[in-house]
């Protein structure tokens, strides 16, 4: 059974180090404001599978560093993740969640409604599309 808890945003790093950026250094991994965002992590029998934080700004919210461990990955745990994700920040009264997402990645957050807005750029020498759906 699979539970999503807040988490501290340093037990973000190592998944965030191990899944987006194995190539580099873990602190390349911590972003500016993790000290004031809320931080997710999703469980399977107490091992912490998925990582996802939000970052909140008035009446819009942010998702940075998603990550599901590889060998989790395709097997639903991402999903669960952003629907809890989504459904709360409905709750909370927040209307718009935006992110840059992977290219890599475009076709599952399309299926959560998620569009994409402009051309793709570059960050670390990744192909992004910035992606936006309002609720």
């Amino acid at each position: 059974m699979m539970e999503i808890k807040k988490i501290t945003w340093e037990d973000t790093i190592p998944i965030r180090h191990q899944v987006l950026w194995p190539d580099k250094n873990p602190e390349f991994c911590i972003v500016d404001g993790d000290f004031e965002a809320s931080h997710y992590g999703a469980f399977l029998k107490a091992e912490l599978v998925c990582v996802a934080s939000i970052y909140i700004s008035e009446d819009s919210a942010r998702l940075r560093k998603f990550a599901t461990l590889k060998e989790h990955q395709n097997k639903g745990v991402g999903s669960y993740m952003l629907n809890y994700l989504l459904s709360h920040l409905k709750e909370s009264g927040i209307d718009h969640l935006w992110f840059d997402a992977r290219e890599s990645a475009l076709g599952f957050y399309q299926r959560f409604g998620f569009s994409p807005i402009g051309d793709r750029f570059y960050k670390s020498g990744v192909l992004y599309f910035k992606m936006s759906q309002k609720f």
